[in-house]
């Protein structure tokens, strides 16, 4: 049975859609730009990821429930990207550059993250709220590896 979204679920999940679109695009310029090769790595994974919600956005709006496949659930249990515990031979001194795109993409994936809220709670179909919180998670888990790869490259000052 298809499922019949809301003309308000249908106006949120598109805005969705255009976020994640966003989101391929900044990945993949930035990954292109980065001089770190761990930070190239780095982006082009995240736009590998931003590339499924895409599609699962795409599903839902094409009226299909989505599926969460076996797959993509033992990657929401994986922090992907940068820990803070990598070794010191790995901290380089930061490029202004690298500093400058790393921060772009933790502000917009805070934004998109959040945005996401507003779109689970206003969605009746349970599976489709299921498969919007683990975007959503995986998008946290995006900002914090960002975060995370700031934070040991002397980019990110924690006060």
């Amino acid at each position: 049975m298809p499922l019949q979204l809301s003309q308000k679920e249908t106006m949120l999940l598109q805005d969705q859609k255009h976020h994640e679109e966003m989101c391929i695009q900044k990945y993949n310029k930035y990954a292109n730009e980065a001089q770190d090769p761990q930070l190239k790595q780095l982006f082009n994974s995240h736009a590998a990821v931003e590339q499924q919600h895409l599609n699962t956005i795409s599903q839902i709006l094409s009226g299909q429930a989505p599926t969460m496949s076996q797959q993509g659930q033992q990657q929401a249990g994986q922090t992907q990207g940068w820990t803070a515990n990598q070794p010191a031979a790995a901290r380089t001194a930061f490029n202004q550059n690298d500093a400058a795109l790393c921060n772009d993409l933790l502000t917009t994936e805070k934004y998109v993250s959040g945005t996401y809220d507003t779109v689970i709670f206003e969605c009746t179909d349970s599976n489709v709220r299921q498969a919007l919180n683990h975007v959503q998670k995986e998008e946290q888990q995006h900002g914090e590896s960002l975060f995370n790869y700031l934070k040991s490259h002397g980019m990110y000052n924690v006060q």
